[in-house]
């Protein structure tokens, strides 16, 4: 058994050879023949390896496309503002807290890129100005014909007989709508129904075998030109499928560019409008009704873009969208896809470009009969509001607290607007037997902010003052010089020390070491509360002997806990002595001082609380007793010469 193919002839035996010559000069012997030699192999006419027309056809538009490809999509004056105006509006919204840390971006706006709308482009632009994969765009649109496709001259006819006479052929439709079947003739298939093709093929090939069945069906289907015209990024003629539809054509071409319309797209044949296209009605509804086939010498007419308004904020899809005459604001929310699930839904902002007395921006209440239905024009921006930026007031907004600690039940919660500290013990399930209320840590984002600002201009203040102090001082030797720079260095590693410190927004609660309650002070959101437990021993730091924690005991003083960390070294400042409470207040010696009393003794004999930290610091203007008597005999060498000047003029 032997299958020839139309692209090429394969070769055949002499016995097959001889049998197929008996069979085409006595046809009505071709069922004793068939009997004898077996099934006749139909033999395909033309050059092996030659090239389908197809083939040809597809070869030469890949080579035109190459030649002319489709320009970028340039976006309008218009797109390029609204993308800006969307960008700056973003730039002004306040950060909130569910946000992640943001990194700068990369495209030059200065804005964080977790917070980088995304970019505002014409709708439908996706689809037909995306860049297209070019052996996509030369295919067929459809996979394969449909039955009542009819068969014209160009197109391709896939035939395969099997029985009697076995053969898989790919015969082209001439210019006289026929195909030739090799020992079979010729047969008119021209105006022939795809699914008819069988039959009529197998009523000619009947003529000549028996027993045989045939499958026919359209392959590689004919090329056609049409022109495509207006506002496109490629206008001129394409050769595209026999069933591409308006659809095809337009994005073969490249879509409508940034001055074409979206919504304003006509049929012409015969120089006469055939169809409207409306590309809306596809990217909208899925609606292709008006998406015709296309015939040879079609004209597609692109118009020019009618009015475009922008929409911007909280909406599914913000986009520039093409108005028809009629069409307002309600018909350009649809169009957005509507609102999001945190927009205002209560009012929004239109801006308009064309606006000459200066109140640009309209503020829109949708509760009203007519907002909806405002009326837009050419150039105007609607803004659709978040309704996380304008929440309600502070004082009518829940709370979320976090308590941890000593508590029953430790967590976050959320409590209701007007809320204090003691609600929030309450919602934690209460206290345990060991919380410590005097050592509470309260700390609030709010007073952090605050004490960052301040701290960072303390900061900035005092690396200022020692610049000034540098930069004004007289060096007279060379140690002075040395001692100045020790000076600056020492200054500027203090300076990059502080730059690591972080306040924490801890805020001191006036509390009694025996309190059982916390004030009633109101909460803020994102409020911390922890309650320790009460502490076992005081710490002892700084200029002293021997630094550590020391168990606690009620029945002593500072003096005790400072005598058994050696009491302070020689080179500390008893009289500048301090101690931090676990509340987070502090007593200094100096605050102790009096008029016929010592800060340092007062200080001593302040009674002990659990969790003190005590400090001596060390002193920092330290002179020996060589470097004292240096400097008195100066001071008196120094007087000694001036009395002696003055002796000296008998004044």
């Amino acid at each position: 058994m032997f299958l020839v193919s139309w692209q090429g002839a394969q070769a055949v035996d002499a016995g097959a050879a001889v049998a197929a010559d008996n069979v085409l000069n006595n046809p009505s012997n071709a069922a004793d023949n068939n009997a004898s030699t077996g099934s006749i192999p139909l033999r395909a006419q033309g050059n092996s390896g030659a090239p389908t027309t197809g083939q040809t056809q597809r070869q030469t538009q890949q080579r035109r496309t190459a030649i002319n490809p489709i320009p970028p999509y340039i976006p309008s004056e218009f797109e390029r503002y609204v993308q800006d105006l969307s960008t700056r509006i973003d730039a002004q919204r306040p950060q909130t807290s569910s946000e992640p840390a943001a990194e700068t971006d990369t495209n030059g706006t200065g804005l964080p890129s977790s917070r980088l709308l995304p970019k505002v482009r014409r709708f439908g632009a996706t689809l037909m100005t995306d860049p297209v994969n070019e052996s996509e765009a030369d295919s067929d649109p459809l996979p394969q014909a449909p039955g009542d496709y009819i068969v014209k001259p160009g197109d391709e006819v896939v035939l395969t007989v099997w029985g009697s006479a076995d053969a898989n052929l790919r015969l082209t439709v001439d210019r006289t709508g026929r195909i030739s079947i090799p020992r079979a003739g010729a047969v008119q298939v021209a105006g022939v129904r795809q699914s008819d093709l069988d039959s009529v093929i197998a009523k000619q090939v009947g003529q000549t075998f028996r027993n045989f069945h045939v499958s026919a069906s359209v392959g590689q289907l004919r090329t056609v030109r049409v022109f495509v015209t207006g506002f496109v990024l490629r206008p001129g003629s394409l050769n595209v499928s026999a069933l591409s539809s308006v659809l095809h054509v337009l994005m073969k071409s490249g879509g409508p560019s940034a001055a074409g319309s979206f919504r304003d797209i006509t049929l012409r044949r015969g120089g006469k409008v055939v169809g409207r296209f409306d590309l809306y009605d596809l990217l909208l509804h899925g609606d292709r009704a008006s998406d015709q086939t296309i015939q040879p010498d079609d004209v597609i007419q692109v118009g020019p873009v009618g009015p475009q308004v922008g929409l911007i904020g909280s909406v599914n899809q913000p986009a520039i969208y093409e108005l028809k005459p009629g069409e307002t604001l309600s018909n350009l929310l649809a169009m957005g896809g509507g609102f999001n699930s945190v927009a205002n839904r209560s009012r929004l902002s239109i801006e308009h470009l064309n606006d000459q007395t200066g109140s640009r921006i309209d503020q829109i209440n949708l509760g009203t009969p007519a907002g909806p239905s405002t009326v837009l024009a050419a150039g105007d921006v609607v803004q659709v509001f978040s309704a996380l930026a304008y929440a309600l007031p502070k004082d009518r907004q829940a709370k979320r607290v976090h308590v941890d600690g000593e508590v029953q039940h430790p967590g976050d919660y959320l409590l209701p607007p007007g809320s204090s500290l003691a609600d929030a013990l309450n919602a934690a399930g209460g206290l345990t037997p060991k919380a410590y209320l005097f050592a509470t840590e309260f700390t609030r984002e709010s007073v952090r902010q605050a004490q960052q600002q301040n701290f960072d201009r303390a900061l900035r203040d005092l690396e200022t003052d020692l610049a000034k102090n540098a930069s004004s001082r007289r060096v007279s030797s060379t140690e002075e010089a040395s001692a100045l720079s020790a000076s600056e260095s020492a200054n500027n590693r203090l300076i990059e020390r502080l730059k690591q410190i972080r306040p924490t927004g801890r805020v001191v609660l006036p509390l009694d070491p025996d309190a059982a309650t916390l004030p009633d002070m109101a909460l803020e959101d994102g409020d911390r509360i922890t309650i320790p437990t009460r502490g076992s021993s005081i710490g002892v730091f700084g200029s002293v002997y021997n630094a550590g924690s020391y168990v606690y005991n009620d029945k002593h003083t500072l003096d005790y806990y400072l005598t058994q960390a050696g009491g302070p070294a020689k080179g500390a400042d008893p009289d500048s002595m301090f101690v931090v409470r676990a509340n987070g207040t502090v007593v200094s010696a100096r605050q102790l001082s009096g008029n016929w009393s010592s800060g340092a003794s007062n200080f001593r004999s302040t009674p002990a609380l659990p969790g003190d930290t005590l400090f001596v610091p060390e002193e920092m203007n330290k002179t020996t007793g060589v470097q004292d008597a240096k400097d008195w005999t100066q001071i008196l060498y120094q007087l000694g010469l001036g009395l002696a000047g003055i002796a000296a003029l008998h004044l």
